[in-house]
């Protein structure tokens, strides 16, 4: 379901991700693979882009007077990374990102740290205003290596029902 490859021609298939809105279940729990090990690349290079000038999050020897005792990851590094790894499997299909609620940070994220996600339904439920397509609800969460969880958040979403996805009416 996650992954599909439809037949667009004599031997030639397209693959396509994601779900449509029948796809969803409450209570389903979706696990994301692969996956991702930041680096410091990875992490000094987020913060300086998005000018987050926190010493914490690019300066050693700052890290090291702290108690974390080391140069922390960049928080929003960490939400942009366990979003995008869900995309693949709960909105790639996705209209619209409708926006996320109830971010926690439960835990600190180091370079070094392999991080996982997974994401559970909590509600699903047809447009109002838009027949084809309907509102999905998910918790997702961010893990280390060792299964501590790092982050937590509601994401809601507009879903396009079967047949109505925007890579379900391309033609090349």
């Amino acid at each position: 379901m996650v992954a599909d490859a439809k037949k667009v021609g004599d031997q030639r298939y397209r693959e396509s991700y994601g779900r449509y809105l029948e796809d969803f279940k409450e209570g389903d729990v979706y696990e994301h693979r692969p996956g991702r090990t930041i680096t410091e690349t990875d992490n000094t290079w987020f913060t300086l882009l998005t000018m987050n000038q926190h010493p914490l999050h690019f300066d050693r020897e700052y890290g090291e007077k702290t108690e974390f005792g080391r140069v922390l990851v960049n928080s929003c590094l960490t939400i942009s990374l366990v979003t995008g790894m869900s995309v693949s499997d709960v909105s790639q299909k996705t209209i619209a990102n409708l926006g996320w609620d109830k971010v926690r940070l439960t835990g600190p994220v180091f370079v070094g740290d392999t991080i996982y996600a997974e994401s559970k339904v909590l509600s699903i439920r047809e447009s109002k205003s838009r027949p084809n397509q309907g509102i999905v609800t998910v918790e997702t969460r961010g893990l280390k290596q060792s299964g501590d969880q790092v982050i937590v958040f509601d994401r809601s979403m507009l879903i396009p029902k079967i047949g109505h996805a925007i890579d379900d009416q391309l033609d090349y």
